[in-house]
This record gives structure tokens, C-alpha cells and sequence, in this order.
């Protein structure tokens, strides 16, 4: 281990002393927030002018009736089609309806420029609620539009997790998926970025001939061993890194934006009385809202979210950075790595596909055998830890992991033992394992 341990603070040291290191430790986080206010901003200020519609009515029961939006404007017309294609006009379309509109509910609609799948579903929405309105009243029912306003409901579904040794608590199905997605793919990034970088370092080390005079005074194993922990440090540092400020930068965010909705939220859990002013905040908030709040600043639920993503991340990290590292000693040059690295890549492809559908179903066997096979499980257990799964499935994905981690690392290490002194010739899959058959 001591030969090891000098390796693993080479690595460290190494890496975290870079300047791409400090830059990108700092640069991510702001690009991260810089990008959600960019978002909202584009949301709010980039919107285009509301698209202009003249409608010829045929049927003289539609085109008064339908409304503006944000996004169109109407205007009856009695144009024909002809007059309007010649017409010198700032238009956007042409909407023709016609006097059999209760039996054929069908519209033509003809722009200029293609028109967008919102603007056809606008159009298409208030144009069915107009001829349902209209068919209805055939029937001649009386107080017909206030029975209709009477019995539209529109239900809310508040979730609770039955929990037998404490009160139930409520859950965001909501905040559950984007959890299951964010943990996914920050995974899939991460076991990729950091598993390439060993395999990148193997390469170079390798192509300067670096590996031929250490391996004279440590075995080829414990080389390997230590780069892969070296690197493996970086990245959980790294981790913690962004992990702290987006605490901190969140916290501080949802007391000064926030701090009243998350009172309401807490009020409305409890059920405890609440004083004008909140009251007031708690009529606008939906229960869903006040359960992502709820689950978002529950101490408990965030810190197991964390703990098993610190879990899942070095011990998927782990068993692919040793195929990486395997994969690196095997080849001279990136170039080469292709053929050899395309399994893999494809496993961890599988893997994100896989991932949406758990979010769909959490407790699909898909989803339960997914995150316990160890190729898949980093990312897969991940997407389901959101859900709050067994512990016992937990526990068994995560030793399962590590015990293949420390079975990749004995087969790679047979097959870095050999290939570090291969060199201008690419293995086939048949000679790796040959190599692992040698015998020293």
C-alpha cells in the first residue's frame, strides 16, 4: 500500500495542480446557474409577436368567438383565398372554416412561412371547445353553460410515502424524476470524463516509455491500482467542490427568493395554523409545489439523495476506469482505442437508455434487475434512488459493484501487466484473453 499511496498522491497532485483543474472546478457551477438564468431569461424577454390570423367563418358561429393569446391574434375577414395570397398584407395565415363545421371538424389553414405545432394546437383547441359548446346547446338543456361551470372539477392528487415507524410523508413524483434524470446523466458524465482520463494517462505514460522504468520497482498492478484511486480523487474532490456550493448558493437562494413559499410549504405539510400573511402564501401554493419544497429542504432526504450518489459514483467509476485503464495499456495511441472501448460505451449507452424508462416505472423488473447487474447499476440505481427503492436492493447493488470492481481490476491488471510493453500491433479480443492466461 505505500507504493500505492505515493502513486495515488502523483496523480492527485498532479491533476488538482493544473490550472484546467481550478478553472473548470470554478467555471462549471457558473455556467451551470449562468445557463438556468439564460433559460428564464430567453423564456421571458426572446418571445416572437403574436402570429396575425385572418379567418374566413363560413360557418358565422367561430371566428367571434375565438380568443387572442400570446402567441395569436385573429381576424375575421371576408376575403377569399386568392384576394389574400395577392394581397400585401403582415398576415401570418389564412383560416378557412366552413358552413359544415358540426359535421366535418376540419379547418384549412395556409401561411406564408411553416407554421408551428403550438399554433396548430391553439387553434385546434379553441375551435373544438366552440363546436362541442355548440353541439351541446342542440340538446336544449336550460342553464346549460352554468351546469357545465358546476360540474367541471379539476382533482388534486396528493402523494403520500407510508412510512411505518413515522408519520407519512409526502411525496413529489415531480421532483422524483427530475432527481432520477439529473443523477443519471451527472453519472453517465462523470464515470465517461474521469474513466477517459485514466485511460488517456495509461496512453501517454505508455508513448513516453514513463511505464518501462517504473514497472522496474512496482508491479504493474499496484500501478494501475494507483492511478485509478489517484484519479478517483479528483473526481470526488471535485464533486465535493460543486456539491458544496450548490448547497450553499441554494440555500441562500431559496431564503431570500423563497423563504415565505417555503413557510407555506412547511404550514401546509403540518397542518399547523397559519397567520394572515402566510395563509395568503398557502392559497397560492398547489400541493405540489409545497411537496417539492418540502422534500427539497428536508435535511434527510437530500443527504441520502448525496450519500448514495457519492456510493454509486466511485464504485461505477471505479469498475469502468479499470476497463478504461485496461483498454489503455492494450493500444499505443487514442486512435486504436476505438474498437476496444466500443463495448464499453455501449454497456453505459444502454444503461442511459434504460434510465427513462425506469423513471417510468421504478419497480419494473427492468428496473430492479438493471440496478443490481454492476455494468448498469451506477447509473440505473441512481435513477431509482430518487424513488427511495428496498434497502436491501440498495445494499446488494452496491456490494455487487464493488466486488466486480475488485474483479475487473485483477483481469485488467493481467491484461496491463502484458500490454504495457506491447507496442505497433492492436489486440483482438481473443489475444486479450490469451494475455490473461499468462502465467508470471
Amino acid at each position: 500500500m505505500g507504493k500505492i499511496g505515493i502513486i495515488i498522491r502523483r496523480e492527485f497532485n498532479e491533476r488538482v495542480k493544473k490550472k484546467s483543474f481550478i478553472i473548470s472546478t470554478i467555471l462549471v457551477p457558473v455556467l451551470f446557474i449562468g445557463g438556468i438564468a439564460l433559460l428564464i431569461f430567453m423564456q421571458q424577454y426572446t418571445m416572437s409577436e403574436a402570429k396575425l390570423i385572418k379567418v374566413l367563418d363560413r360557418s358565422g358561429m367561430i371566428a367571434q368567438r375565438l380568443e387572442d393569446n400570446a402567441s395569436v391574434r385573429f381576424e375575421a375577414t371576408d376575403q377569399s383565398y386568392d384576394q389574400f395570397k395577392t394581397d400585401e398584407t403582415d398576415a401570418f395565415g389564412y383560416l378557412e372554416i366552413g358552413d359544415d363545421i358540426m359535421e366535418r371538424p376540419s379547418v384549412r389553414l395556409s401561411s406564408f412561412k411553416a407554421s408551428t405545432v403550438e399554433l396548430e394546437s391553439s387553434i385546434s383547441d379553441q375551435i373544438s371547445k366552440i363546436v362541442e359548446e355548440e353541439k351541446l346547446k342542440r340538446y336544449d338543456i336550460e342553464n346549460l353553460p352554468q351546469i357545465m361551470e358546476e360540474v367541471k372539477t379539476d382533482v388534486t392528487v396528493q402523494a403520500f410515502q407510508i412510512k411505518e415507524s413515522a408519520d407519512d410523508k409526502e411525496s413529489s413524483s415531480s421532483l422524483a424524476m427530475i432527481a432520477a434524470m439529473f443523477s443519471g446523466l451527472l453519472m453517465f458524465m462523470f464515470v465517461t470524463i474521469y474513466g477517459g482520463m485514466v485511460m488517456q494517462g495509461v496512453i501517454e505514460e505508455k508513448s513516453s516509455k514513463v511505464l518501462e522504468v517504473m514497472v522496474s520497482s512496482v508491479r504493474p498492478y499496484e500501478l494501475m491500482m494507483g492511478k485509478i484511486l489517484g484519479v478517483a480523487l479528483v473526481a470526488i474532490t471535485q464533486l465535493l467542490i460543486w456539491a458544496v456550493l450548490v448547497v450553499v448558493v441554494g440555500s441562500v437562494l431559496m431564503q431570500t427568493l423563497m423563504g415565505d413559499m417555503v413557510q407555506a410549504a412547511q404550514a401546509m405539510q403540518s397542518g399547523m395554523p397559519a397567520d394572515p400573511m402566510l395563509a395568503a402564501q398557502m392559497s397560492n401554493l398547489d400541493s405540489e409545489t409545497a411537496a417539492i419544497i418540502n422534500q427539497v429542504t428536508d435535511p434527510g432526504y437530500m443527504t441520502m439523495l448525496l450519500g448514495c450518489f457519492l456510493v454509486f459514483f466511485v464504485g461505477g467509476y471505479l469498475l469502468y476506469a479499470a476497463m478504461f485503464a485496461a483498454i489503455g495499456s492494450a493500444v499505443d495511441n487514442v486512435q486504436d482505442t476505438q474498437q476496444l472501448q466500443t463495448p464499453v460505451t455501449v454497456v453505459l449507452m444502454i444503461s442511459y437508455f434504460i434510465m427513462f424508462n425506469v423513471m417510468r416505472d421504478p419497480y419494473s423488473a427492468m428496473a430492479v434487475w438493471g440496478s443490481i447487474i454492476p455494468l448498469t447499476s451506477p447509473i440505473i440505481m441512481m435513477a431509482r434512488i430518487a424513488y427511495e427503492p428496498p434497502v436491501w436492493q440498495v445494499v446488494l447493488s452496491a456490494v455487487l459493484l464493488y466486488a466486480s470492481f475488485v474483479g475487473m481490476v485483477w483481469f485488467a491488471g493481467k491484461i496491463y501487466r502484458v500490454g504495457i510493453f506491447m507496442y505497433g500491433k492492436k489486440p483482438s479480443f481473443k489475444e486479450l484473453f490469451k494475455w490473461v492466461r499468462y502465467k508470471y
